[in-house]
């Protein structure tokens, strides 16, 4: 196997790595080794510990990284770029101390916004990416998660974005609220998820109440795990939907993310007349990736 250079994807929670050669994947690998595990020494072992076997003595091997890898807990600060700007920028990336003279990382920066404030990680990558999977693009993105993501796209430049904290309260909720009693179970139940997203989208202000009603119903009336864990996440959702109407609203809309959430927010969509184009998270990252090793070798 000749690996030509190294992806690198690295969160929070999670490490995600590919050898790429000629022709596009040759291996990869994962790890629970997230920025949130790990101090200022201990991102090259964890790297080391899933890359060493593709690496070679007395070669010199390229890491193109993005996400928590360039936060400021990160291995090396990458700093924030501001919009409106082009997703990536090769004079922009950001050379990491490494003690392993058998590599090179690079890591990209993410992006913020001034006013109204915000950030992203890791995300500006997969928006490169769908760039790079659909020239001449111009719409919303979207990008769920634990921190969702909506970005305004505009001749190859993110114009503007607004983040939500949906997965997150989702988590939340669900684990450590009152409401966790009643999600213990497996299943999904469509129509409950359906009826909290019309809940949240015609009385948003209600949010609230309708939450506490979701405990309420399973001590009166039996509801079970899979209409409780589906009308939560559509309330959510539809509450974010809600806030996020200037950005979906007589626009185009790519879904990027995990094939089970995407699924949900396209369900969301699909419902207020949208037809979402859907693009995996591991394919939008890899060719963001892959884009901005272009342009740093080019």
């Amino acid at each position: 196997m000749t690996v030509e250079w190294i992806a690198v994807d690295w969160g929070t929670t999670n490490l995600r790595v590919w050898a790429m050669g000629h022709r596009g994947v040759l291996a990869e690998a994962v790890s629970d080794d997230g920025m949130g595990r790990l101090d200022s020494d201990g991102f090259e072992p964890a790297l080391l510990r899933l890359i060493g076997p593709w690496l070679q003595d007395g070669k010199r091997t390229e890491v193109v990284a993005c996400g928590m890898v360039g936060s400021r807990q990160g291995w090396h600060e990458a700093p924030y770029r501001t919009v409106p700007c082009a997703p990536l920028d090769p004079l922009a990336l950001v050379a990491a101390p490494t003690r392993d003279a058998r590599l090179s990382v690079q890591i990209v920066p993410g992006l913020k916004q001034t006013t109204p404030a915000d950030v992203m990680r890791g995300e500006e990558t997969q928006i490169a990416g769908v760039l790079a999977l659909t020239p001449g693009y111009d719409g919303i993105i979207c990008l769920p998660g634990t921190h969702s993501k909506w970005a305004h796209v505009s001749a190859g430049e993110v114009v503007s974005f607004q983040t939500f904290l949906t997965g997150e309260m989702f988590a939340l909720l669900s684990q450590a609220s009152v409401l966790r009693h009643g999600m213990v179970g497996d299943g999904w139940d469509e129509a409950a998820f359906d009826e909290g997203l019309s809940d949240a989208l015609s009385r948003p202000e209600r949010i609230g109440a309708k939450l506490f009603g979701i405990r309420a119903e399973g001590l009166i009336s039996g509801l079970s795990a899979a209409a409780a864990k589906a009308r939560l996440s559509g309330l959510l959702i539809g509450m974010e939907l809600a806030a996020a109407r200037p950005y979906w609203l007589g626009h185009a809309v790519t879904l990027v993310g995990s094939e089970g959430l995407a699924r949900s927010y396209a369900r969301a969509l699909r419902a207020q007349g949208v037809e979402p184009r859907m693009v995996s998270g591991t394919e939008a990252v890899l060719a963001g990736l892959q884009a901005a090793r272009a342009k740093v070798t080019a």
